[in-house]
């Protein structure tokens, strides 16, 4: 179990005390020591601006969808992560057993900082991670990540058109996709379609506007949030608004 998600620890002391903003930006403040600082990142050819982190997203997927993928050293990227980690990209991702932010964008470990939950979308311990990513790690690119025949945004539509909520704690799933079906309801084609991509472009707007850290991240051009959409019989990831 990571240090973050250890019951009673919180989110790692060597990593970050407390994480907040200024006036000019957030800053971090914590007991992160000068050797810390000015220690090596254990994946160097992670540190990437926000273009060059979406460019190799999309040269990975390209990588998948042909079946190319890289022969990756586990091994090796276990000993170096050991120590600390420096994600080129967050994602956030449905939990559908089909959609694996790793193989799809064919890579390693300690190269992708993923959230995962059925719908994508962005809830406060959700947010609250990524501005983890973003504060602590310097992750310079989010990418929010439907898929086709999403069961969770289904499952919204049929319950706003029975008027029946779903049992158990799915009812939390269908408030938190609600909005953004109803925003596509409008529109003309499939349904579904619409309100999965509707649902991607607006928990993209939602993190680009999440104050204070993600926010002020984008107003600096320190991080791109981005939108895409898996497609499960082919494994491409067409880039969404």
């Amino acid at each position: 179990m990571c240090e973050i998600c250890r019951p009673g620890r919180g989110i790692s002391r060597r990593a970050l005390g407390l994480f907040a903003a200024s006036s000019a930006g957030f800053l971090l403040a914590g007991e992160v020591s000068a050797k810390e600082k000015e220690s090596k990142p254990p994946k160097p050819q992670n540190v990437l601006s926000p273009e060059d982190s979406l460019k190799r997203l999309v040269q990975g997927n390209e990588r998948y969808v042909e079946g190319l993928m890289r022969r990756h050293d586990f091994k090796h990227e276990r000993e170096a992560l050991a120590a600390g980690q420096n994600p080129f990209a967050a994602i956030l991702s449905c939990a559908d057993s089909r959609i694996a932010p790793e193989y799809a964008f064919d890579s390693g470990r300690g190269d992708l900082f993923v959230c995962r939950i059925a719908g994508n979308f962005a809830s406060e311990e959700t947010i609250a991670s990524l501005e983890y990513a973003v504060a602590v790690l310097n992750t310079p690119l989010i990418l929010v990540l439907g898929h086709d025949a999403c069961g969770a945004v289904d499952a919204t539509i049929k319950s706003l058109k029975d008027g029946k909520p779903p049992p158990g704690h799915i009812p939390s799933l269908v408030a938190a996709i609600a909005p953004s079906v109803k925003a596509a309801s409008s529109q003309s084609g499939d349904a579904l379609d619409n309100a999965i991509r509707q649902n991607v472009i607006d928990n993209v707007a939602k993190l680009r506007s999440a104050a204070p850290i993600l926010s002020a991240a984008v107003g600096e051009k320190k991080l791109k949030v981005v939108g895409g959409i898996y497609r499960l019989k082919s494994g491409k990831v067409e880039m969404v608004g």
